[in-house]
């Protein structure tokens, strides 16, 4: 979306000679073109992820949370997703437990809530995150409990009895209020994860009309919560469930932010909407654990740094969440946790999206960028602070030098050697190193 026209700063203009006139600059930024405010990036640690993370040691949990957390060691990730449990008491690992295992006798009948304080091992991570300075806390159902659902499971899919949609706005609610009770705000709150896929773990069905539906028997209910929808499994997918909604005015009041996946279909254009739009759950197919930076297998790091430019600058999203942070064997999540060996790894998935989480933080609008190189991929944004991040991507095999940077620079390398690397910048030039990510900082 376009903002307002504001007095003209132009970063990347090159450096003229007494003598002649340079070319184009290799990176041109233009305040004047406002595009989408960010509200952050995350990381989900649903389904039980962070038991894993218990099984280490403080030491080791205090390393795994700065690098997801902390600004100055990690990422600095702004949003965690938190998963709504549904499965019954006694579950195996992985199975999220929900609030209510139990049916109380009915959809009219009183409910019978069940909090322990820990929901699943997230609680102390959600209390941690928000130490670190996380503000934006968005629980997402995979699925309502079995029995509110015709096939009688959390798992395989299967739809919301009539009957039961306003028990499970009501369950929805008090879930927020038990995270309340623990000092944690749930901002944003999602009652579907893929709703038009069905898996063999918690899932549940809506079309975009039901998904309508829904949302206006929620939405009076979740006071003082944004209501995010739906999480598709593509982002193509995901369209129609933001154009269902956006053409009914009673549920486009209540919908706050469009979130989508990205398995199916990647983020190709914007979802049709003005309201804030996030990727909400992605991580590449991949069957070996992987730490590499660039090696051509679709879930290395320069794969995560393309898939996050993309999402920015063709999707314009406002918030980009990660799945996972951590998980363990054969995971394509940030990083790697063995439980039994009590180690863990990190691969440079980490660092790709790291470059942009750090410098990129929550309130900073995205600002228009070219290349005058098509090997690089650019995008630019401006801080609350006013400081302005450029985020340059050289998919080429070669080299390029900016000439040109204005203000205070400093400049970080992502690449197979470097994780956010300080580079130098001398006499307003960076070089831009083929096949890297280099994040420019501008004060």
């Amino acid at each position: 979306m376009l903002r307002g026209v504001v007095a003209i700063t132009l970063l990347g203009l090159p450096a003229v000679s007494p003598t002649h006139q340079a070319g184009p600059p290799a990176v041109s930024v233009n305040e004047r073109v406002r595009h989408q405010d960010i509200d952050g990036f995350g990381v989900s640690q649903a389904f039980r992820r962070n038991e894993l993370l218990k099984a280490l040691t403080p030491e080791q949990q205090r390393e795994i949370l700065d690098l997801w957390f902390d600004r100055g060691k990690g990422a600095g990730l702004s949003i965690l997703r938190l998963g709504i449990g549904s499965s019954p008491a006694g579950s195996p690992y992985d199975h999220m437990v929900s609030i209510q295992p139990e049916d109380p006798g009915g959809p009219d009948a009183p409910p019978k809530y069940v909090w322990d304080g820990d929901d699943n091992s997230q609680v102390w991570v959600a209390k941690e995150a928000k130490a670190y300075g996380v503000k934006r806390f968005f629980a997402d159902a995979w699925s309502a409990p079995g029995y509110m659902k015709d096939n009688g499971d959390d798992k395989n899919g299967g739809t919301l009895k009539p009957e039961w949609q306003q028990a499970y706005a009501n369950y929805l609610v008090a879930y927020t209020k038990f995270y309340a009770r623990e000092g944690i705000k749930i901002t944003d709150l999602g009652f579907t994860n893929e709703p038009d896929w069905t898996a063999t773990y918690a899932s549940m069905r809506f079309t975009p009309e039901q998904a309508t539906q829904f949302v206006k028997v929620l939405g009076p209910v979740a006071k003082g919560v944004r209501l995010a929808c739906c999480d598709s499994f593509g982002w193509n997918e995901a369209k129609a469930y933001t154009a269902a909604i956006e053409a009914d005015p009673q549920a486009r009041r209540w919908v706050k932010t469009h979130t989508g996946h990205t398995y199916a279909s990647p983020v190709d254009a914007p979802l049709p909407t003005s309201r804030p739009t996030w990727m909400s759950e992605w991580n590449p197919n991949g069957n070996t654990w992987n730490e590499n930076w660039d090696d051509g297998s679709g879930y290395d790091g320069f794969t995560i740094a393309q898939a996050v430019h993309d999402a920015l600058t063709l999707g314009n999203v406002t918030g980009y969440v990660y799945w996972l942070g951590a998980s363990r064997g054969a995971t394509r999540a940030l990083l790697q946790i063995d439980d039994v060996a009590k180690t863990y790894r990190v691969s440079k998935r980490l660092w790709a999206l790291a470059a942009y989480s750090r410098f990129i933080r929550p309130g900073a609008v995205r600002l228009d960028a070219t290349a005058a190189d098509p090997a690089l991929k650019v995008s630019a944004f401006r801080n609350a602070d006013g400081s302005r991040v450029v985020e340059v991507l050289n998919t080429g095999t070669a080299p390029v030098t900016w000439q040109g940077v204005r203000g205070r620079a400093t400049a970080y390398v992502t690449d197979n050697a470097n994780s956010l690397t300080p580079s130098q910048v001398t006499g307003r030039t960076v070089t831009l190193p083929p096949r890297a990510l280099t994040t420019i900082v501008m004060r």
